[in-house]
């Protein structure tokens, strides 16, 4: 068996932080199986044994994320909103209630320096509110230009409609729907529909998109090596670190 690396768990990201605090609200405790006692691990939600946490790529990116989460979507092993979050250092996450909005969903939205888009298929939108390219700042220097920051509907797919449709909030947004021809290769939650992709695969498109490219492949790359790993757990198989998939990860950290 092939050992998997340990690290030091990096400081809690957004993700992590809006887990603990759905945790502390729970009346009873939310239970994911898999390894002793269901024991996992802090940092990546794998089973110790499977760790992926040594693996966590590091990378500027000048994009932001921001992750507006169906109820119980922080605590599962499964979310790859998480994935977001290890590699792009301005990620944001906040919890979606029909009936209130958290003040500082609505201050980051607002924020000067962030050019908000709504990621959401444009067939279901009105059509002056689609873009399908980035906007772009005006006056002189890089400093007029705003940062993009994707907002993106972490829930299953008649979960985001709801949300869509009840989040007055996210009305004046532009609405970004990506354009593509890849089908997802998400293989832990697939959706009935192949056209849709995991959230992690939303965040890669919308990093290409920006112009980040490195970043969207290593992003596509780090989900990979974590549903390897993920999978291989469940499958009480040990981790291949010498797969095409860490093997791609690797390369692209050493660019």
């Amino acid at each position: 068996m092939n050992p998997v690396p340990q690290a030091p768990h990096a400081l809690p990201h957004a993700v992590s932080l809006l887990r603990s605090a759905r945790l502390a609200r729970s009346a009873k405790p939310f239970l994911a199986r898999g390894g002793p006692r269901g024991e996992r691990c802090a940092g990546c939600r794998l089973v110790p044994s499977h760790c992926l946490c040594a693996l966590r790529p590091v990378l500027p990116v000048r994009a932001g994320m921001c992750l507006i989460m169906a109820d119980i979507e922080p605590l599962k092993p499964s979310n790859t909103g998480w994935l977001i979050a290890d590699v792009v250092a301005d990620t944001f996450a906040f919890g979606w209630a029909r009936t209130e909005v958290d003040p500082a969903l609505l201050a980051l939205l607002a924020d000067p320096q962030w050019q908000p888009y709504l990621v959401f298929p444009g067939e279901f939108v009105a059509p002056e509110r689609v873009v399908t390219g980035l906007q772009h700042g005006t006056g002189a220097g890089h400093a007029a230009v705003r940062r993009p920051l994707f907002v993106l509907l972490d829930a299953t797919w008649p979960e985001a409609r709801k949300m869509f449709r009840k989040s007055p909030y996210l009305d004046q947004l532009p609405v970004l729907s990506l354009q593509s021809e890849q089908l997802s290769r998400y293989r832990l939650r697939r959706s009935q529909r192949d056209a849709h992709f995991c959230t992690s695969e939303v965040g890669a498109l919308c990093l290409e998109l920006a112009g980040e490219t490195q970043a969207a492949q290593t992003l596509e790359a780090y989900l990979d090596v974590f549903t390897h790993h993920y999978l291989r757990a469940k499958q009480q198989l040990p981790v291949d670190l010498a797969d095409a998939a860490h093997q791609r990860l690797l390369a692209l950290a050493n660019r």
